[in-house]
């Protein structure tokens, strides 16, 4: 009855949904577009079509000359391409690979013509040579309504394949290559997410949170309350479908667990009264765009509004999870380790076969301290590229932050423990030392870490 009450009062205060004025602009185009398409070919798509003969729909729509008409008909390839089972897809994305890839003779050929001659027009034509066809097809297609959705949508099903289908890699490159200019930072907006904003957005934000599980419109209330924020990237072409969003606690002081943080009964604070933020949660909404990066523009906006609108918040901090943690102890070889890390290891694996003895005592310096050491060492020493194997380690310690503190029984979530033993650690954005620690890191690979951490590490 909560939730139903929640979603209630959400719904009844909601802003509607909005309409992009290219939508609109559409509307009367895509009517007549269907029109002149004839019955049989818009309502939904065709439906039974074989990936082949879809394919043939993608060659008649890169012949199309029409506006209205190639709008009309893109609408139904990408329609007609979501009923199509999976094997099917993969088909289609195989057709496509090799129908609508670059001509290798008109490479070599174009290729000898710059050599010979290096002009600016063999220069223009070896770059035509080298798009593929597929690229003004994936243009073509993103003229449908809700045609960068469907694509991005698309990319995600293509990316699940690559592992057992591997020629479709080039098929995901020229995707990627489309959405890192159409998702670029210079076009998306950053809005604040708060209990007024639209009912179907809330329950997005409670479908796509990825890092601590919102369960339901109540406990979303909570993380929304006066003492929260949550802000997120949305694209003009998606306005009603987040891209990633953050989720912020404003308190006093760092963050050593995050259950007090998302608890449902808590006493809300008082944001005037706060000298910190913690950003406790960052979630990618569409696997479709994994690769392409908001995270750090995200966060350097949010920091900037938060110091604009709160005075009081002199600090920046996140409470992170340590992403593989547990799986890196379960794979590490004990001969690339230090005779004392071994010993850490040796006892971490006993405990791990033996849960219970691990958190039957949290407060036991017989399993802590062997678990922060290793996970010190995991943080600061375990690379790969020069970059730490840690995928949140990477992106905080990229964006210019500093390893603060690592935090025991941080997260008693089953989660919590199959990341990382429950483990979870702070970074702090030190505004005047971000761009330093931004250029250190990139340039000379240094992770910038508090003496106590480096210590544990060594």
């Amino acid at each position: 009855m909560a939730n139903e009450n929640a979603y209630t009062e959400a719904t009844s205060t909601a802003r509607t949904p909005r309409r992009t004025a290219l939508q609109q602009l559409l509307e009367p185009i895509m009517r007549i577009g269907r029109e002149l398409l004839g019955a049989g070919r818009h309502n939904g798509g065709l439906t039974g079509l074989s990936a082949e003969g879809l394919s043939g729909l993608c060659r008649e729509l890169l012949d199309q000359r029409g506006e209205a008409s190639g709008l009309a008909l893109a609408d139904v390839i990408l329609t007609s391409y979501q009923a199509l089972s999976l094997e099917e897809k993969r088909r289609f994305f195989e057709c496509i690979s090799d129908e609508f890839g670059p001509s290798q003779d008109a490479i070599v050929a174009a290729a000898d013509a710059y050599k010979l001659r290096p002009s600016f027009d063999n220069l223009a034509a070896l770059r035509k040579a080298i798009e593929a066809p597929r690229l003004k097809l994936f243009r073509r297609l993103n003229t449908a309504p809700g045609g960068i959705g469907r694509l991005v949508a698309m990319r995600a099903e293509v990316l699940g394949m690559l592992e057992t289908v591997p020629g479709l890699r080039p098929l995901e490159a020229d995707l990627r290559h489309l959405l890192v200019s159409w998702f670029n930072r210079g076009f998306l907006v950053m809005e604040q997410i708060d209990w007024r904003s639209p009912a179907s957005l809330l329950e997005k934000i409670v479908a796509y949170e990825a890092v601590h599980e919102i369960n339901g419109l109540e406990d979303l209330r909570v993380r929304l309350a006066d003492d929260r924020r949550c802000f997120a990237f949305f694209h003009p072409a998606m306005p009603d479908d987040p891209l990633i969003f953050v989720q912020v606690a404003l308190m006093k002081g760092l963050a050593d667990a995050i259950g007090p943080l998302i608890a449902r009964e808590r006493s809300i604070g008082d944001s005037q009264e706060a000298d910190t933020a913690v950003f406790y949660s960052i979630s990618n909404c569409h696997d479709g765009l994994r690769g392409i990066s908001f995270g750090n523009f995200l966060i350097k906006q949010v920091v900037e509004d938060l110091r604009r609108d709160l005075e009081n918040i002199q600090n920046f901090v996140t409470l992170s999870p340590i992403s593989s943690f547990r799986q890196w102890t379960e794979q590490v070889s004990p001969q690339s380790l230090s005779e004392a890390l071994q010993a850490d290891l040796a006892l971490c694996r006993e405990r791990v076969a033996a849960p219970e003895a691990l958190l039957g005592d949290l407060s036991s310096s017989e399993a802590r301290e062997p678990l922060i050491r290793l996970c010190a060492h995991y943080l600061l020493n375990e690379k790969r590229g020069g970059k730490p194997i840690d995928a949140v380690a990477r992106f905080h310690l990229g964006n210019g932050a500093a390893l603060e503190r690592i935090n025991w029984n941080a997260d008693s979530s089953p989660a919590g423990w199959e990341r990382s033993f429950g483990i979870m650690v702070n970074y702090v954005y030190r505004l005047k030392e971000i761009e330093k620690n931004h250029e250190e890191y990139f340039e000379l690979g240094t992770i910038a870490a508090s003496p106590v951490v480096r210590k544990l590490a060594h």
